[in-house]
């Protein structure tokens, strides 16, 4: 695919240079994670070609936004994508699809087709792992510096919430992390049911 090469260069270029400092899970490391966790899924689908590269090109510019917002970061993601897809001549179609993938990861996800189930599953991975606390803690960490004080009784009846309401789409991430993050969820209440006694 012409111009692949050169966008990733571009895409990262851009990521290293302006991102905030202080996003501290919405940065460079989320989206290699996300790139890594992406292989996992083309190999199990056994997607290749054009779809695994323009599937790799959403997951690279998913958080691309934040360089630009924090709000509607997903929307300022699909107009870089625009952009440097058009520099690189990349077709209106493939233009369509890597804008199609950046907006499926908006919350709620509702993805539609295979490609968008896959990319939606990549971007909430760490829910269904062993590393969820830690990456947990980046994401209170990005929050409590760039919007709002959370107490941390609250944050953790958040993320109860979010994990409840969260459903992975793909059969792979339900097969590998559904289970993981059943007893993640599990612990969590626990946590909070043993403040809540701390309280009475």
């Amino acid at each position: 695919m012409k111009g692949y090469i050169n966008i990733r260069k571009e895409c990262w270029n851009l990521l290293n240079s302006e991102l905030p400092v202080a996003l501290h899970y919405h940065s460079i490391r989320h989206t290699k994670n996300a790139l890594k966790n992406c292989e996992e899924y083309l190999n199990y689908y056994k997607i290749n070609g054009n779809d695994a590269k323009l599937l790799r090109l959403g997951v690279l510019m998913h958080d691309i936004g934040f360089t630009v917002s924090s709000k509607n970061h997903e929307a300022e993601s699909v107009k870089i994508a625009i952009r440097l897809m058009t520099k690189h001549n990349f077709s209106e179609e493939a233009i369509d699809l890597v804008s199609g993938l950046i907006m499926a990861t908006r919350i709620p996800q509702k993805p539609e087709s295979l490609l968008q189930k896959i990319i939606c599953d990549v971007d909430l991975d760490y829910l269904g792992r062993k590393d969820y606390y830690e990456i947990s803690e980046l994401l209170y960490k990005e929050i409590l510096e760039n919007s709002e004080f959370i107490e941390r009784a609250r944050w953790n009846k958040i993320q109860i919430d979010f994990l409840e309401k969260h459903r992975y789409h793909t059969e792979y991430a339900i097969e590998k992390r559904q289970l993981c993050k059943e007893q993640r969820l599990f612990e969590l209440k626990k946590m909070v049911r043993q403040e809540q006694r701390k309280i009475v």
